[in-house]
């Protein structure tokens, strides 16, 4: 039996390890997916660095990938129930496991706090078998639900990766009119998604703050009308900044992508009255913040909404995206590293530090690119 290489995070605040596995027998339904692309990004971080609750450590990382189906076990079927076959070049919703029974699927329609979902890469630990894209090959458990990707669609996609479905989410959330003048604070992978899915669902106008000047300049590149660093630029003067740009009201609507506690009171305060604000880069505990309940919110008339994560409709809609060369086009204007397996942990190190804007594992490569 041939072994696979895969990387395992063995628990918070320790360095990713290469080990070596034996390929697992499949059951009837499952497939082994060999990997060509996944992911690195900010929840990957918090992974190493124990942000996240009820991680059970160790896990491979890795929750979006693509990848082409090696093994078959049975049949398994895209969504309008045409089989794939082996060979194919596929992506596989990360969320596993939704129940579509609780009250959660059926009564609220938020599928993702289903409490019986479990997430590749992150909820799923090594005890579960081959379970995160970090590695030569993932095991799709029966169930999974995979979707087909061209090869031009596969790059473009996963340079989107779980950005793009959470953008979509976010943005939906936001229910962006056409017209509207949008901020989005945060210039990482879900920043710049926000900002080219809300030009796509019509804004005339998106404005983006954050840093660093390499994640701005690709705002710039995917469609943001003006850029503010917040290494040159206070609170305050970005407050300044922002009501320049929109004739003393503020932004229409604002999307926190950052991951900072305290953008999101800055959210508030840089939306015009009677505006709308969605929380989307709070996905690990940073810690709490504060806001003035009657100046922030209240007086202001301000609609504020959560958006966690994304289902398997934003799922597959980035797929369709990525699959147009011309909608998809924004994208492949975002810079990208690449490291191979023994590189993950600078990987990890670089998406921590922002040096890079997108990093992918490309588990057939050696070095980054």
């Amino acid at each position: 039996m041939s072994r696979l290489r895969v990387v395992v995070m063995p628990g918070s605040g320790a360095a990713v390890e290469l080990r070596h596995v034996p390929e697992p027998v499949l059951e009837a339904g499952s497939a082994l997916l060999r990997v060509e692309l996944s992911e690195v990004c900010g929840t990957d971080v918090a992974l190493r660095d124990g942000r996240l609750a009820g991680v059970p450590y160790p896990i491979i990382p890795g929750h979006v990938s693509a990848g082409r189906l090696e093994k078959i076990r049975g049949t398994i079927t895209d969504m309008d129930g045409t089989p794939f076959r082996e060979g194919d070049l596929v992506t596989f919703l990360d969320v596993h496991r939704t129940c579509n029974a609780c009250w959660y699927c059926l009564v609220a329609k938020a599928m993702t706090r289903c409490p019986r979902r479990k997430v590749y890469g992150i909820t799923y630990g090594l005890a579960d078998g081959l379970t995160g894209g970090w590695a030569d090959a993932v095991v799709l458990k029966p169930g999974t639900l995979c979707l087909g990707l061209g090869d031009a669609a596969s790059e473009r996609f996963m340079t989107g990766g779980c950005s793009l479905p959470t953008a979509l989410h976010a943005v939906e959330r936001a229910e962006v009119a056409i017209g509207d003048t949008v901020l989005v604070l945060g210039s990482g992978p879900v920043g710049l998604s926000a900002v080219i899915v809300s030009l796509m669902r019509g804004a005339a106008a998106v404005l983006c703050v954050g840093a660093p000047a390499a994640r701005l300049e690709a705002a710039r590149a995917v469609g943001a009308a003006a850029t503010c660093d917040i290494t040159e630029h206070d609170a305050g003067e970005r407050l300044a900044w922002v009501r320049e740009r929109t004739a003393g009201r503020g932004a229409d609507i604002t999307i926190e992508a950052t991951g900072a506690p305290e953008a999101v009171a800055q959210a508030m305060r840089f939306t015009r009255d009677a505006g709308r604000v969605v929380v989307a880069g709070q996905y690990a505990d940073h810690g709490d913040a504060s806001f003035n309940p009657h100046a922030d919110l209240n007086r202001k008339h301000l609609e504020v909404r959560g958006c966690w994560g994304s289902d398997f409709s934003h799922f597959a809609r980035a797929v369709r995206i990525a699959a147009d060369p011309e909608r998809s086009r924004p994208w492949s204007r975002i810079p990208t590293a690449r490291y191979g397996l023994e590189r993950a942990n600078q990987a990890l190190d670089d998406v921590a530090a922002r040096s890079v804007v997108k990093a992918l594992i490309v588990p057939g490569v050696d070095s980054p690119e």
